[in-house]
């Protein structure tokens, strides 16, 4: 390790901290910045306390905030691909309306010429000769 005790005590209480869920400096998400800034010191200095941040990827991928962390994850990846679902049903469905839009339209348009021309013509009837044998 290549950096000094105080470095180093103050990286493990600020992974106390995180990991307890308990933060003063940042938002308490389980990533490698927060370390650095809860600890109050640089990423390049945290970067060369290697045992430290072997002992932070062990913990925190077993920890209660790491597995809440990652129940979280999980769950916001599914409820993305429930929207993206939703989203593509959503254009379909729009789609489908504005066929059917169109449709409507044309059918009012034809009703509307056909009621036109119904009324052009006179309300007399017109008897049809039938043929007559001869």
């Amino acid at each position: 390790m290549t950096v000094s005790a105080r470095t180093e005590q103050a990286l493990r209480d600020a992974m106390e901290r995180l990991l307890s869920g308990q933060p003063q400096h940042t938002d308490g998400k389980l990533t490698k910045n927060n370390l650095c800034r809860e600890a109050g010191v640089s990423r390049a200095t945290m970067n060369r306390a290697t045992e430290i941040l072997t002992e932070w990827d062990a913990r925190t991928a077993t920890s209660p905030a790491g597995v809440l962390q990652h129940q979280r994850t999980t769950e916001v990846a599914e409820l993305r691909r429930k929207l993206r679902k939703s989203r593509e049903e959503v254009h379909v469905l729009q789609e489908q309306a504005d066929a059917a839009a169109t449709v409507i339209m044309t059918l009012l348009a034809e009703n509307a010429s056909l009621r036109e021309h119904a009324t052009d013509r006179s309300a007399a009837v017109i008897p049809i000769p039938l043929s007559t044998k001869r």
